[in-house]
Parts: structure tokens; sequence; C-alpha cells
């Protein structure tokens, strides 16, 4: 089974799944059947698309930084997704998911955040098409990033700190999920990652592959040929709903360099494959590495 096999139901390969409380069971169930019905309604792409070309300002270009280039002794070449309205690429996936959200009939919107700009693509949607946003944070994350808490608010978003555990995202995800338990009939739980129960990682990766076609796109215009693709962390799912159709040894994703997985000093998300936000999630090297394994941290 492929790592994009999905012919199991919310399954990618070995990976995926439910694991969530009963009172959260019919919630996924309907959103995975109206996201199905999403996919094959051409009403609902030109919908998505004119919002992204006219209101997110897609395409966005592709840069090249020949300084840098010539650091590393390779050809760089940047996808400018901070150029994007809200400054980076999470409103992609925001503005897909809120209208599911208006499909199911559902106005209150609830978006667990860290570094805030999820939060921020979040209650940004959520303004554009009038619906009450709650965000969870975490109080540590709130001090880093008070610029962002300032951009929600600003939006009209109610932003809860969270003071439990770590302060920090792990804690406000978890709010989040209390929260939608809670509120499940009424509410809609915009994640932002590739992470937690079917049919979340199936939707951000669909709606964040609007990445991958337009760079595929721009880099055969203007180069002629396909090059080798690095990214960090659920990017590369996100990405490969229509990455680059190469060689499978070609497409790559890197992470921040450390001295290695056994001594503890790395820069591993997650380490073994165990559940995170509901879902069953992979080793590092099976998630950041496509095509050809190599020994020792992946270095950038």
């Amino acid at each position: 089974m492929s790592a994009h096999d999905t012919s199991v139901t919310g399954r990618f390969g070995p990976y995926g799944g439910r694991y969530v409380p009963e009172t959260l069971m019919h919630a996924l169930e309907e959103l995975a059947a109206v996201y199905d019905a999403a996919r094959a309604d051409p009403r609902f792409w030109s919908e998505l698309d004119d919002l992204l070309r006219n209101y997110v300002g897609r395409p966005t270009p592709i840069t090249a930084v020949p300084r840098l280039s010539a650091q590393v002794g390779a050809k760089v070449i940047l996808k400018r997704e901070d150029l994007n309205h809200t400054g980076a690429h999470k409103i992609n996936n925001t503005l897909g998911q809120v209208l599911l959200a208006q499909r199911m009939k559902k106005r209150r919107i609830i978006a667990e955040t860290g570094a805030g700009q999820h939060g921020v693509a979040t209650a940004t949607v959520c303004a554009r098409f009038g619906l009450e946003c709650i965000v969870y944070m975490g109080e540590a994350d709130m001090r880093r990033q008070r610029l962002n808490v300032y951009r929600m608010e600003l939006m009209g978003a109610k932003v809860v700190p969270v003071t439990s555990g770590t302060r920090t995202l792990k804690d406000a995800t978890n709010e989040a999920l209390r929260d939608w338990v809670t509120n499940v009939t009424t509410t809609h739980y915009i994640i932002g990652s590739v992470v937690g129960p079917d049919p979340f990682p199936r939707l951000v990766r669909d709606f964040q592959s609007v990445i991958g076609r337009e760079a595929r796109a721009q880099v055969l215009e203007q180069l002629g040929r396909l090059h080798r693709c690095r990214g960090v962390r659920g990017r590369r799912l996100e990405r490969d709903g229509n990455l680059y159709r190469v060689p499978r040894g070609l497409r790559r994703a890197a992470r921040g360099r450390g001295s290695g997985r056994r001594g503890g000093r790395q820069s591993s998300a997650r380490g073994d494959a165990g559940r995170r936000t509901a879902g069953r999630v992979p080793r590092e090297s099976e998630l950041f590495v496509a095509g050809r394994r190599r020994a020792g941290p992946a270095r950038s």
C-alpha cells in the first residue's frame, strides 16, 4: 500500500485512522461525507479558486535566491507563500474548510495555534464570512507571539489562553478538542496541519496541494525541468498531493540537523510512530525523507 493510498478509509498506508471519543464520530463522518460531495462538485472548486485568486492573491511567485544558491552550491528557488494574504500558506486550508463549514451550516469555528499563523488565517476567513471564531493558544505562545494575538483579536476572534501543561500548542490542541466535544453540533474545528482524525489529513493535503501545482508549472515554465524539492514537517504531505512527478529518489524533504536521534539532541518533532491528535503518525524518517533512506539525521 503506498503512502498516499486511501482505499482503506482514513489511512495513508499504515498511518491515519480515527482515535476519538464516540461523541465526535458523527461529526467526522458528516465532515467526510460533505467533503466527498464537495470534491465532486465543480461549483465548490470554482468558488475556492476564485477566493484563492482574488482574496488570497494566488498564484504566488517563485523567487531565485542567488546569494544563498552560491553559498550552498545549488540553485535555490523559494515558493513565496509569505506573499499570501495573512503572510503564510495557512489560509489555503482555512478557506477550504470554512466553505465546508458553511455547507454543514456550522457558524461557530474553533482552531488551535502555536506560532499564531493558523490562528490569524482562521480569524481572517471567519471575518470574511461573518462567523464566530474562537482560537485556543498556549499562554507561553501568546507571550511570544503578541503581534499575532493582536491581529486575531483585531479581526474579531476570541483568543483563549491555555494555562495547562506546557502552555504551548499541544495543550491548546487538547483544549480545542474538549471544546469540540462539548459543542459538536454547532461547531467546526479547523485543524491546521496534516494531523488529526480522518478526514482532516486529506483535507489539509488537498487544500494545500495548490502550492505544488503552481510550483510545478512555474518551475517548468521558467527553468524547463523539475528540480529536487526540500521542505519541512507536514508540508511534504501537503505538497505531495500534486507535487513534482519525478523519481522517488529525487523527491526529498529536509529537517534541521542535530547530533542524531539516539543522543536526544535532534529536531524530530514526533519520534517513533504513535498517535497525535487522534491519528497514527509515522517516524521522522518515514514522514520526512521520501525515496532513498540514509543513515544519520537529515541535513538542511
